[in-house]
């Protein structure tokens, strides 16, 4: 459905749009703060994995004398 839903022209237009709106100057800082945001939930998101593989993950008994001589 979304497949070709933007084209350059498209792109174009919104970039033009946000010039106008918000001015060339404080266009870097907005990038800025968008890159160190989608960094934070990139680290988030993997530590979240990260924590959830552990949880799955079966633990082992720790073995004892016996059982390893058996």
């Amino acid at each position: 459905m979304l497949r070709n839903a933007f084209e350059p022209w498209h792109l174009i237009l919104i970039i033009a749009v946000l010039v106008l709106l918000f001015g060339s100057k404080k266009l870097p800082d907005m990038a800025r703060g968008l890159g160190r945001s989608m960094r934070i939930l990139k680290s988030e998101a993997s530590a979240l994995k990260d924590a959830a593989r552990k949880d799955d993950a079966p633990a082992e008994a720790p073995r004892t004398e016996s059982a390893a001589r058996h």
